[in-house]
């Protein structure tokens, strides 16, 4: 009889230890100041570049993410079309992003028509919309962060400028424009903004008519090659993007004609910094694509969050030679990759 009641207590002793741990996971203890703690909600951010072919996008791309490692309560993920030219493919992953409801967009849109419809669309469905990099033409959208490219293609004429008195050349001759594309505003506005200032500070020397390449490297070496065996009176050119300036750079490299030809461009890749670093390219006129990026993606946390957001938000240029690259506050202008987390 004792050996039964003994074996009794032990077995209620082991049913009350199993209903106590019931193989679930223990709740968590209350907060110090009473309060109920309560699991964050995740925002999804959809980030749409214009190319993954080019390093100016990936740029974007680091500080996007990099938005979302700093704020645990944000969910990037990023899209984009092999190339500039994908106009109707962008469109494309707009329309499949939307049906995916995130939270917000970020989007730099190739064209500032095709996508409107889609952007409206979204708008209207009660996605945030941040638009980077170019305008839309459309007023639904919360905020529109880009560089004043007008300003900032002036400053790549002042500079062109600059680098030919201190060579002592006559401002007077040709100079030619390779432009990524053509009926893209960011573009237009920027080739306007050299054409003007060069205009006022060197009336003496032609703008040769634009060569458009469609974003392509080696078409921007075709037309820098056919420019200057077509004008042996050339004394500078202008490329106004990191696709154009590879090509460019590379015919001045090709050529030696680093003493003969000033050559100013736009953004940054490892090629384009190598080409300033030999003198074939004289300066750089960068954005802040990672600030773009991230900035962006912060913008529409903000306005998820009830915050009213400026219309438009400037977020600079910056002219960068062989002089002043290696300064601490351009390098990581010049590589955002040394701010990827």
């Amino acid at each position: 009889m004792k050996k039964f009641v003994s074996l009794l207590l032990i077995v209620l002793m082991v049913g009350t230890l199993l209903v106590g741990c019931g193989g679930q996971k223990a709740e968590a203890p209350p907060a110090d100041d009473g309060e109920e703690q309560v699991e964050k909600e995740q925002y999804e951010i959809a980030v749409i570049i214009k190319a993954t072919d080019s390093d100016f996008w990936q740029y974007v791309l680091i500080g996007a993410e990099n938005a979302a490692i700093d704020n645990p309560d944000i969910n990037v993920t990023t899209y984009g079309p092999p190339s500039e030219a994908d106009i109707d493919k962008q469109v494309a992953i707009l329309e499949d992003v939307i049906s995916t409801k995130p939270d917000a967009i970020v989007i730099s849109s190739t064209s500032s028509d095709a996508t409107v419809p889609a952007l409206e669309k979204a708008y209207d469905e009660g996605i945030v919309i941040i638009t980077i990099d170019n305008k839309v033409t459309t007023d639904k959208v919360h905020s529109f962060l880009a560089t004043d490219n007008l300003e900032a293609g002036g400053k790549a004429a002042q500079k062109l400028v600059e680098e030919l008195e201190a060579k002592g050349v006559p401002l007077e001759g040709k100079v030619g424009l390779i432009s990524a594309m053509a009926g893209v505003q960011v573009l237009t506005d920027r080739d306007k903004g050299f054409a003007d200032k060069l205009n006022e500070l060197a009336p003496g020397i032609e703008l040769l008519p634009t060569r458009y390449v469609d974003n392509d490297v080696l078409k921007a070496v075709s037309a820098a090659e056919d420019l200057l065996t077509a004008h042996d009176d050339i004394i500078g050119f202008f490329a106004d993007n990191n696709q154009t300036g590879d090509g460019l750079a590379r015919v001045i490299e090709e050529r030696n004609l680093h003493d003969e030809i000033v050559a100013v461009a736009f953004d940054s890749d490892p090629e384009e910094i190598n080409a300033l670093r030999s003198g074939a390219l004289k300066g750089l006129i960068l954005q802040d694509p990672y600030g773009m990026g991230y900035d962006g993606v912060m913008s529409a946390y903000d306005a998820i969050n009830g915050k009213t957001l400026d219309e438009y938000i400037n977020t600079g240029s910056t002219v960068v030679t062989k002089e002043n690259m290696d300064d601490e506050d351009i390098k990581g202008l010049l590589d955002p990759t040394l701010k990827k987390k």
